[in-house]
């Protein structure tokens, strides 16, 4: 993986203002008119440089600033969008938490873990369409859950800065067209790589 420090970007409430990012000279990755942290940037050029993806589309979830990139196995951008995540921040899932029942993981467990995650399109236990990034944690990437009215997902997912995009029990929670023509549309044949970035850790 991408030797990079957990840098001081990292700490920052809004993203960089969006431009070219250019890898040490080993190839391009353009994000269009989409704003991007810098780690953001570094790990696309990673991944396409170093074909990591094995040749399959990847999403990239930058945590700090709550928002999912999508691109296509050669680095072509797809698409962005905001993210619902995990109430508490942290990087690590509580062993076995993808046996417990969702009313006895304590607020500070529920945290949206980092890592490198070979995804594939699949069902819940309800039957709706989620992307399973890890089946025995119970993480998923899926449109955007009602949730009770004192949650206000919509809101939030709908609201200008990333401040109160947390809130589910770890899944990724994303707009429902997005999931539909991005998600979807983009990871359903092969699968996937989804690269969730860190915010208390190094990616190593």
């Amino acid at each position: 993986m991408l030797n990079a420090a957990y840098s001081e970007d990292a700490d920052l409430e809004f993203v960089v203002e969006p431009q070219m990012a250019v890898a040490r000279g080993v190839g391009k990755v353009d994000f269009a008119s989409e704003s991007a942290s810098r780690r953001t940037r570094e790990m696309a050029h990673w991944i396409v440089s170093s074909k990591d993806n094995r040749n399959m589309p990847f999403a990239i979830v930058d945590k700090v600033n709550a928002k999912v990139y999508v691109f296509r196995a050669d680095g072509q951008l797809y698409g962005a969008a905001p993210v619902l995540l995990g109430l508490a921040k942290g990087d690590h899932s509580l062993p076995g938490i993808g046996d417990m029942p969702m009313s006895r993981i304590p607020p500070e467990e529920r945290t949206t873990p980092a890592g490198r995650f070979v995804s594939t399109m699949g069902r819940n236990h309800k039957g709706k369409d989620i992307l399973w990034l890890d089946y025995e944690q119970s993480l998923s990437m899926h449109a955007i859950v009602k949730g009770t009215p004192r949650d206000r997902r919509a809101e939030r997912l709908a609201s200008p800065t990333p401040l109160d995009n947390r809130i589910s029990f770890g899944c990724i929670n994303v707009p429902e067209d997005f999931f539909k023509n991005m998600i979807q549309g983009k990871f359903t044949e092969a699968g996937g790589v989804v690269y969730i970035l860190p915010e208390t850790k190094r990616f190593g």
